[in-house]
């Protein structure tokens, strides 16, 4: 399969104009790659969780990429930064058993009664724990909803083995970059790295309006999330290590860290050679303070 088949096969269920700028793909795409491809993903919000990927175009849009990465890559497991586990301290989920966390409030029953099942990988997870000083191995968490939401589209049989890695709350932008380019050999053992967070995730702004049925954007998320896009095109990887100061929308964006430091993980795996492809973006999101861009780097 070339370059561009693999990508009609993600993007396949989208119309060109609800996908934003993607390049001319000619070149060709083996069917085995020595180096898995990274993610950054946003994992929607719980109001969509009960939807199915017919109602729900992005949960279709994961689906797809999920299939086309199993089809093409002999992926051994999957590794979460989510933006729903932070910590004082980094850690690693090394258990086997992954159990799964609703960690919204408020909601209906029948949000708490979708299930995703699927196993961790305690060797790896200890690897990455011995090989990595920061990173300490615990037990004590499971999949949240920075996770099982995303994973339960891209791999709804849940037979892809799959644990998280936390967010050092504390920590500047710098550290979880570096820790990044630390797991880059995670790439060459068939080990899919996701990002799981938002662009923008201004969650005091977004409950401001949506508590009065209102969806409608504020305005500014557009600009900011064009300019991040160009700076993610150019590699500008400054200008997101420094979001808060880096554009004057990036501290209203991202009042705090939780939701933004998974792309620093996204763009620590990095290199060179890799395509930056967006997924899905905000011109298939209409809710205030949030977005829904999404790439994967090949």
């Amino acid at each position: 399969m070339n370059r561009r088949n693999f990508l009609i096969s993600i993007f396949g269920i989208m119309s060109a104009s609800k996908l934003y700028s993607l390049k001319n793909f000619t070149d060709e795409l083996p069917a085995q790659s020595k180096l898995m491809p990274v993610i950054f993903t946003s994992h929607g919000n719980p109001f969509d969780i009960i939807k199915s990927r017919e109602e729900r175009s992005f949960w279709k849009v994961l689906n797809n990429l999920g299939q086309s990465i199993k089809s093409n890559y002999d992926i051994t497991a999957a590794v979460i930064i989510s933006a729903h586990w932070c910590t004082k301290g980094t850690y690693v989920n090394t258990a086997l058993n992954q159990k799964q966390i609703y960690d919204y409030y408020g909601f209906p029953e029948e949000y708490y009664k979708v299930k995703y099942v699927a196993k961790g990988k305690p060797d790896l997870a200890r690897e990455i724990a011995n090989k990595n000083k920061l990173i300490n191995p615990t037990t004590d968490w499971g999949l949240d909803h920075g996770a099982w939401p995303v994973l339960m589209h891209m791999f709804p049989e849940g037979d892809i083995p799959v644990f998280e890695i936390s967010l050092n709350y504390y920590a500047s932008p710098q550290y979880h970059y570096n820790l990044a380019k630390e797991l880059q050999q995670l790439r060459k053992k068939g080990v899919l790295v996701i990002g799981s967070g938002a662009l923008i995730h201004n969650l005091k702004l977004a409950m401001q309006k949506l508590t009065k049925n209102d969806t409608s954007p504020y305005g500014w998320e557009a600009e900011y999330s064009e300019w991040l896009i160009k700076q993610l095109n150019s590699r500008n990887t400054k200008a997101f290590l420094n979001y808060e100061t880096s554009h004057k929308l990036g501290k209203l964006a991202s009042p705090t860290p939780d939701h933004f430091f998974p792309v620093l993980y996204t763009l620590g795996l990095m290199n060179k050679n890799d395509d930056i492809d967006i997924f899905y973006n905000e011109q298939n999101t209409h809710l205030p303070a949030f977005s829904e861009t999404s790439f994967i780097l090949s």
